[in-house]
């Protein structure tokens, strides 16, 4: 028998550091579902629109998009129709909710005719709210005369 002293060797220190590994996996997925998912929010219709100094309005909470193109193409919601066919469209929506609004955008160089058409189709199928999408103008620099 003996009376010695056990020795008692010291574990592991516990770790404190983040494993960056799993961290950095995660966010490169994250920037990968942006990178697929932002072109999808944004119009896919590229148009020149007229610039006002009007203020931003608040968007309605329930509305339409109707884009008119430069070649005079109508589309609704980024689905290419006819006059007649946007009409049908404009009118069962109209049924579901009559406190639709339209939101107008048309290129600057469609003539002023058609844009009457269309606002003659909106008000026939039940939409009385109309309003016109623009881009703001770039503010004027001091000194510079209009």
């Amino acid at each position: 028998m003996s009376f010695g002293r056990l020795e008692r060797t010291a574990g592991p220190k516990p770790m404190s550091e983040i494993n960056m590994t799993p961290l950095v996996d995660v966010m490169l997925v994250l920037v990968v579902i942006f990178i697929i998912t932002a072109p999808l929010l944004a119009s896919s219709i590229k148009l020149n629109l007229p610039k006002t100094q009007a203020s931003a309005v608040e968007a309605a909470p329930k509305f339409v998009t109707v884009v008119v193109d430069k070649a005079g193409q109508t589309f609704l919601n980024d689905k290419a129709l006819t006059l007649a066919e946007l009409g049908a469209q404009l009118t069962q929506a109209a049924r579901r909710n009559p406190e639709l609004e339209l939101q107008l955008r048309a290129d600057t160089t469609v003539p002023y005719g058609r844009i009457v058409e269309l606002m003659g189709s909106a008000q026939k199928a039940g939409l009385n709210r109309i309003g016109f999408v623009t881009d703001p103008k770039p503010a004027a620099a001091p000194g510079a005369k209009p």
